[in-house]
């Protein structure tokens, strides 16, 4: 059984109600979603947007590849109303993305997909969830648990835990 370490992201919509249908799509198509870490709000991260972006790391089990479980996110991003330009900008708004931040321990790289992800190290709003719920995973190019990833990480951008509770959230 394979271990995929996940994170969603978005800043468009009813975000929470979009993580969830993702999670319900990704147990159906994918498998298991065996963790997921609190949602955390952070600032845009590589362009600027007066909309901050929400994001939850999951760890799924599954007997697909690397490729294929990266085809079935593309589906779910799709079908929950994912739109991409035609002309592919870096970074952009958007009301759903999933991205493959480790698969098991494998480093993997090809024209469509590269893991761990590339820039992970780099991303304080997908390392602290995944701390979360995996703070011993090692990185596999670095060597370091995620945890020591996560402390060596220079970008020090807005982040934080959301509660459901807290009646200053605004969730959409």
């Amino acid at each position: 059984m394979n271990k995929v370490y996940a994170l969603l992201g978005g800043n468009i919509g009813n975000v929470l109600n979009t993580f969830e249908k993702a999670i319900e799509k990704i147990n159906l198509q994918i498998g298991p979603c065996t963790a997921k870490s609190n949602v955390y709000v952070s600032e845009p991260w590589g362009f600027k947007s007066s909309k901050f972006f929400y994001n939850q790391a999951l760890i799924i089990e599954t007997d697909l590849g690397p490729e294929e479980v990266l085809k079935h996110f593309l589906l779910i991003e799709k079908l929950l109303g994912r739109q991409r330009p035609e002309k592919k900008q870096k970074y952009e708004s958007r009301n759903i993305d999933i991205d493959i931040l480790f698969f098991n321990d494998i480093i993997h790289e090809s024209d469509i997909l590269q893991i761990p992800h590339p820039l992970v190290h780099l991303r304080s709003f997908a390392l602290l969830p995944l701390v979360e719920i995996a703070p011993t995973l090692l990185h596999p190019k670095l060597n370091s648990p995620i945890v020591k990833v996560l402390s060596d990480c220079e970008d020090i951008s807005y982040i934080r835990n959301i509660k459901l509770h807290d009646p200053d959230i605004v969730l959409y």
